[in-house]
């Protein structure tokens, strides 16, 4: 799946039911994500922590969807070992988790090759992860190998800087940007405009290039 590209309305069987995934979405974001294998260590860890931070994706309007190629019966009875390894997970588990013992939707979203599908060894999904705006396309992606466990407050971040940057499109997020904190203002906005948008004012940051194109400002 490459930026931009629209997420098909695939249908699939989850822990907590069937689901058409636009239907499913509705107006929401969606983080959508892949992990290897139930009843694997790194993998306990990441869906454990994204349930114990879903308040903080209900927060931003968002949702999350797992994803992987183990059977239904087998989600259901690794949940339970999420739950008892992560004790601070509020209530129920929050959210579906996909059954996909077929490979086909792995194959689709591009998380496996058409010929590595019939290789039950190869054919463990990476940990794909796709970030989807309300209309179904994808936003942000990422990859990580089987042996790196992702970060939960990175996958945050970047929620926060795409609704950020929908709402004010005239602004990028910055290395380790954290809400709050500066942003940058595009080069394509010339100054006059700059002093509109942000009348409390910007900050310029001179070059040994002579080239102005640093901008930044808090007052978003």
């Amino acid at each position: 799946m490459r930026l931009g590209q629209t997420v098909p309305n695939f249908k699939a069987e989850t822990t907590k039911g069937p689901i058409s995934f636009h239907e499913w979405q509705g107006n929401e974001w969606v983080v959508l994500f892949s992990h290897p294998a139930d009843f694997t260590p790194v993998c306990t860890t990441e869906l454990g922590r994204i349930a114990v931070h879903q308040p903080e994706f209900a927060k931003r309007n968002a949702k999350c969807l797992a994803h992987s190629v183990d059977a239904l019966d087998s989600h259901v009875d690794w949940v339970n070992d999420i739950k008892s390894y992560c004790l601070d997970i509020p209530g129920d588990f929050p959210y579906p988790i996909i059954a996909d013992p077929t490979r086909d939707l792995a194959v689709s979203l591009g998380m496996l090759d058409e010929d590595q599908k019939k290789d039950p060894e190869v054919a463990k999904t990476i940990r794909a992860l796709f970030i989807i705006s309300p209309d179904h396309k994808v936003r942000l992606s990422m990859f990580y190998p089987m042996s790196t466990g992702r970060n939960v407050d990175e996958i945050l971040r970047t929620i926060d800087s795409l609704q950020l940057t929908d709402r004010l499109k005239v602004v990028a997020t910055p290395a380790n940007w954290t809400p709050g904190t500066k942003v940058m203002i595009l080069p394509s906005v010339t100054d006059e405009e700059a002093n509109k948008l942000f009348p409390k004012g910007f900050d310029k940051v001179s070059m040994p290039s002579g080239v102005n194109y640093v901008r930044t400002t808090e007052n978003y």
